[in-house]
């Protein structure tokens, strides 16, 4: 569905009637950029509840307008050791029960996993939308602060991990999940290891060139450029990190796909070579797939095993 433009400067503290919103959001995204640290802070969360399937929630750290994703949902796979744990940031319009396969993985290996909803995402979907439409979508304001939020809610899943002992702590992000980890990691001195299927530059490249996501450029293309929305997305894309340093000396491995029509080869590549010119070893692994056929036998085993081994090398 190609839904309407907007600002959607209520959704970032601004006022939705503003003369100039362009400018508005300009100089939103420029200051968030500049102080990400205090922009994405890890906020206190007072009410942490694990019931007995296994399933966490609490109070999201920011608020949003739609009360059912306030609350963050994320399903818990206990593993035999208390030290290694990894969360786990799933691929938008991941369902419930989707990538529970590499959670069961890991805790057979002994890793304890956790599996966090994005915003907006399963039990936490806005009545009336069948897709996470806000995470990804025509609403400049909305997406800037869901995407905000997911970050705070991935510290805030790694601090209940470090209140339960968890002292070795790992990131798996696929797609946009890949993105919100990759911020999360920059941001959080204490994951050690950040593996990531799929790669990608700035979130407006993502979104007005890749195929998942024409609908979306669809709303947007007759509105803003590419170029403002690359700033105007630059808080919660990838590479203004990169390129300030952030990454540098982090553990970090990265699988992606050659045919990837998603998230794009030649923006891959940008991003690999900004990280290697900023000062940071990531592994990488290119497999001869698409951006969906990596989920599919024998890429699958080929990625998931090379990531499983990643991840206990580097929390040992």
């Amino acid at each position: 569905m190609v839904r309407a433009f907007e600002w959607g400067l209520e959704h970032i503290g601004g006022d939705a009637t503003h003369d100039e919103p362009r400018a508005f959001v300009r100089e939103y995204a420029r200051e968030a950029t500049a102080k990400s640290e205090e922009w994405y802070r890890a906020e206190e969360v007072r009410d942490y509840w694990l019931d007995a399937g296994n399933v966490l929630t609490f109070t999201s750290p920011l608020e949003s307008a739609w009360a059912e994703n306030n609350v963050v949902h994320a399903q818990f796979f206990q593993g035999k050791k208390i030290g290694p744990a990894v969360l786990i940031l799933p691929n938008w319009n991941a369902k419930w029960h989707g990538q529970a396969a590499l959670c069961h993985w890991l805790q057979r290996m002994g890793i304890s996993a956790l599996k966090m909803s994005l915003p907006y995402h399963d039990r936490r979907m806005a009545k009336g939308h069948e897709r996470a439409d806000q995470l990804v979508g025509p609403n400049i304001g909305l997406t800037l602060q869901a995407n905000r939020q997911a970050v705070k809610d991935a510290r805030a899943c790694l601090t209940w991990l470090e209140q339960r002992g968890y002292d070795r702590l790992g990131i798996l992000g696929t797609s946009i999940g890949s993105s919100v980890g990759y911020i999360a990691l920059v941001h959080d001195r204490r994951v050690r290891a950040g593996g990531f299927f799929h790669v990608s530059t700035y979130f407006a490249d993502v979104v007005s060139q890749g195929m998942t996501t024409n609908h979306v450029w669809e709303g947007l293309r007759h509105e803003v450029s590419v170029e403002e929305l690359r700033e105007f997305w630059a808080p919660i894309s990838p590479m203004p990190y990169v390129e300030r340093g952030m990454g540098a000396r982090r553990n970090t491995f990265m699988v992606y796909g050659k045919y990837d029509p998603t998230f794009l080869p030649e923006l891959t590549q940008e991003m690999l070579r900004a990280l290697r010119k900023n000062g940071a070893e990531t592994r990488t692994l290119e497999l001869p797939v698409g951006h969906y056929s990596l989920e599919l036998a024998p890429f699958s085993y080929v990625a998931g095993w090379r990531m499983f081994t990643y991840f206990l090398e580097a929390l040992g």
